[in-house]
């Protein structure tokens, strides 16, 4: 289902109006001091498989860069190793 939702032209045409509206930079660098102008990527900021309604809902949407977007959705971070806090007892 959610594959499809961001083919529509709808969609599309939303992220597009998003874009424009964070003047074409992501807003979480921007925030940092930062200016990233590339791979940016729009992101619900409640997730569309939480709260569907919202999904074209365009103060529910922000741009961010790709790293900020993986970093918001914790991918592509180390996992913490699950043994490292417990001790074993032979």
């Amino acid at each position: 289902m959610y594959r499809t939702f961001y083919h529509k032209t709808e969609w599309r045409k939303l992220r597009e109006i998003a874009i424009i509206r964070d003047k074409r930079e992501c807003i979480w660098c921007r925030q940092n001091g930062k200016r990233t102008t590339t791979n940016l990527e729009v992101d619900h900021i409640k997730e569309v498989k939480d709260y569907p309604e919202l999904a074209l809902d365009l103060a529910n949407l922000r741009t961010l860069c790709k790293d900020c977007h993986n970093r918001r959705h914790g991918r592509y971070q180390k996992k913490k190793n699950r043994w490292d806090d417990e001790t074993f007892e032979w």
